[in-house]
């Protein structure tokens, strides 16, 4: 039986998974690895995480933590809504972990917020993660550039769920 896929909440002892995951190729589609100090700010803004308003998680694969998902509040079109994210490290990648947990994660937001609509901005060019939009069962709105990091543009998808 393959291990089972499943999040945790953010702590203290997981900086360490953001670094590992700072590569070039895992930020190749979010305009490349950000700096030491960036990936603290990092790990200090999901360790303040509160229901509702932002929440991450760690994705574990049998006990092993094999990268992260969570939501966000966000303004987007002068609508308040939220966005999710994900990011697998590349041993893990292309067994349906990333799916798993996103879908769990949207079960927990599913609960704090039953009204939630929930945006997801995969670059256009990577596949996989549109692919899991597809999955579970977001609707493609249309392409549009997003801002990420902060002075850096990037053409993406627009994917929209209503919980």
């Amino acid at each position: 039986m393959p291990p089972k896929v499943s999040i945790r909440p953010w702590t203290e002892g997981d900086l360490l998974l953001l670094q590992r995951m700072n590569t070039e190729e895992m930020w190749a589609h979010l305009g490349g690895p950000e700096s030491d100090v960036a990936v603290i700010a990092r790990h200090q803004r999901y360790l303040r995480a509160v229901p509702g308003k932002v929440r991450m998680f760690v994705i574990l694969f049998g006990s092993e933590p094999a990268g992260n998902v969570g939501y966000w509040q966000r303004r987007w079109k002068e609508q308040d809504v939220y966005e999710a994210g994900w990011g697998v490290l590349p041993d893990f990648q292309g067994q349906g972990i990333a799916t798993l947990a996103t879908s769990e994660m949207l079960d927990i937001l599913r609960t704090d917020d039953p009204k939630a609509v929930v945006h997801t901005f995969p670059s256009f060019d990577n596949p996989a993660s549109n692919a899991i939009c597809r999955k579970l069962g977001f609707s493609f709105l249309n392409e549009t550039e997003f801002e990420f990091p902060p002075g850096s543009w990037i053409k993406c998808n627009d994917w929209r769920l209503v919980l």
